[in-house]
C-alpha cells in the first residue's frame, strides 16, 4: 500500500521552522512538496549550523526538516516567476506559506487573489501574532511568542527570572495545526469541490499551550505563578533530587498518592486530613514537598523508581538527551531515519501506519536542485 497523501501536490513558499516542518510532515505522509527557495542563499535554515551536512555548507537543522522535498528556485518579487508560481498551483492541492506578515499581498499570492485563480486550492498562511489585530503585521519568532504569549512568565521556579523552553514549541505546533487545518480542508475539499484559507499563528498556538492557566485567570481574575518543575493543580507532580539523581514524580490522584506515600515509608500521609485529598495537597504545598523532598534525598534515583515503579506509581530519571538516545526505548521506537544520500540521521515522523513509520525516499534538495525539471524551462 502507498502512503495516506501519495498524489497530494503541496507547494511550500516559507522558510525556518513552522512552514517546513508542516511541509515535511505532509512529505513523510506521501505527498509530493515543493519548496519554494529565494535565488539568494534559499531558506535562511540551510545556514543554520554547525553541525553541518557532508557538504560542509547544509545544516543538519535544514536536513530535518526538509527531507523528503523538492527545491524549486523563484524570485517572487519578478513577474515572470510568479507566473511560474501559479502554473505550479494548478495541480497543486496545498499552498503553505509562512513569508514576513504582509508579503504575500505586497507580491500579489495573497490568499483572496490566489484562490480566486485557484480555487481548489487549500491555502494556508502561518501568521506570527495572527491575521486581524494591531499586530497582524508584526514578525515574529518562537521566545518572543514564549513572552509575549505568557508561557515565560509561568517557567521556571518562583524566585527566578522568566524561563524560556528549550525546544520550539509554538513554532513545531504551529506547523502541526497547520497540518491538521490543511488536511481538514481537503476533507471538506472532497464534499463541496472548493478549496479554502487556513490561518494559524504562533501567537494564537502559545495561548493554546496556556488555556488551562487562561481560563483560570478568566474565572478568577488570579495571575498563575510560576511552580519550578511541580503544577500549580495536582501535588506532587514535580522533579525532586534523590541521593544521586533528580527524580520526576507525578502522584496524579488520590489512588496513586496513597501507593507514593507508601514507597516512601509514610502510609500516615494518604491518611492525614492535610494530604488525602488532592485539593488539600494543593493547599498545604508549601508543607508537604519538602517532607517529600527531604524522603527522597534519603536514597538514590534507582532505589525510588524500583519501588514505585513496583507499585505502578509514575515516575522517571530526568534524563539528557544522550540518556535518551542511548535508552532502550529510543532504539525499540526506531524513530530514527538514514536519509538517502546523504548518510545524515534525523528523528523521523512520530506517526506509523498499520505499524509502519514512514521513512524518507530522499534527502534533502540541494538549491534549486528541481527548478528546471519541475518547471521544465
Amino acid at each position: 500500500m502507498g502512503l495516506p497523501l501519495d498524489g497530494v501536490r503541496v507547494i511550500e513558499v516559507g522558510q525556518a521552522l513552522a512552514g517546513p516542518l508542516a511541509g515535511v510532515i505532509l512529505a513523510d505522509m506521501g505527498a509530493e512538496v515543493i519548496k519554494i527557495e529565494k535565488p539568494d542563499g534559499g531558506d535562511d535554515a540551510r545556514i543554520w549550523g554547525p553541525p553541518f551536512g557532508p557538504d560542509g555548507e547544509t545544516s543538519l537543522y535544514f536536513y530535518s526538516q526538509n527531507r523528503n522535498k523538492k527545491s524549486v528556485v523563484l524570485d517572487l518579487k519578478e513577474a515572470k516567476d510568479i507566473e511560474a508560481l501559479h502554473r505550479l498551483c494548478e495541480t497543486a492541492d496545498i499552498l503553505i506559506q509562512n513569508l514576513r506578515p504582509g508579503v504575500v499581498d505586497e507580491i500579489g499570492i495573497g490568499p483572496e487573489a490566489m484562490l480566486e485563480r485557484h480555487p481548489r486550492l487549500v491555502y494556508c498562511s502561518i501568521w506570527a501574532f495572527g491575521y486581524q489585530g494591531p499586530m497582524r503585521l508584526n514578525p515574529g519568532f518562537d521566545p518572543l511568542l514564549q513572552a509575549y504569549g505568557g508561557m515565560m512568565s509561568m517557567t521556571g521556579r518562583p524566585d527566578d527570572p522568566p524561563t524560556f523552553c528549550g525546544a520550539s514549541i509554538n513554532d513545531k505546533a504551529t506547523g502541526l495545526f497547520c497540518v491538521i487545518g490543511a488536511l481538514a480542508a481537503l476533507r471538506q475539499r472532497d464534499r463541496t469541490g472548493r478549496g479554502c484559507l487556513v490561518d494559524t499563528s504562533l501567537f494564537e498556538t502559545s495561548v493554546f499551550w496556556v488555556e488551562g492557566q487562561v481560563n483560570q485567570h478568566l474565572a478568577t481574575g488570579e495571575v498563575p505563578k510560576r511552580h519550578g518543575t511541580g503544577a500549580a493543580v495536582i501535588v506532587p507532580y514535580q522533579v525532586f533530587e534523590t541521593a544521586d539523581r533528580p527524580l520526576c514524580l507525578a502522584a496524579g490522584n488520590d489512588r496513586l498518592w496513597a501507593r507514593c506515600a507508601r514507597v516512601l515509608g509514610h502510609p500516615e500521609w494518604a491518611t492525614d486530613e492535610r494530604f488525602a485529598k488532592s485539593r488539600q495537597r494543593v493547599a498545604h504545598r508549601a508543607v508537604l514537598v519538602p517532607l517529600i523532598a527531604e524522603v527522597l534525598r534519603g536514597n538514590t534515583r534507582a532505589h525510588w523508581i524500583a519501588g514505585l515503579e513496583a507499585v505502578r506509581v509514575p515516575c522517571a530519571p530526568v534524563n539528557d538527551i544522550g540518556e535518551v538516545a542511548a535508552s532502550e526505548q529510543f532504539a525499540a521506537v526506531d524513530i530514527v531515519q538514514t536519509l538517502p544520500e546523504s548518510g545524515v540521521r534525523v528523528v523521523g515522523l512520530p506517526i506509523n501506519f498499520d505499524r509502519t513509520r514512514p521513512w524518507s525516499v530522499t534527502s534533502a534538495p540541494k538549491l534549486g536542485e528541481h527548478t528546471e525539471t519541475i518547471l521544465k524551462r
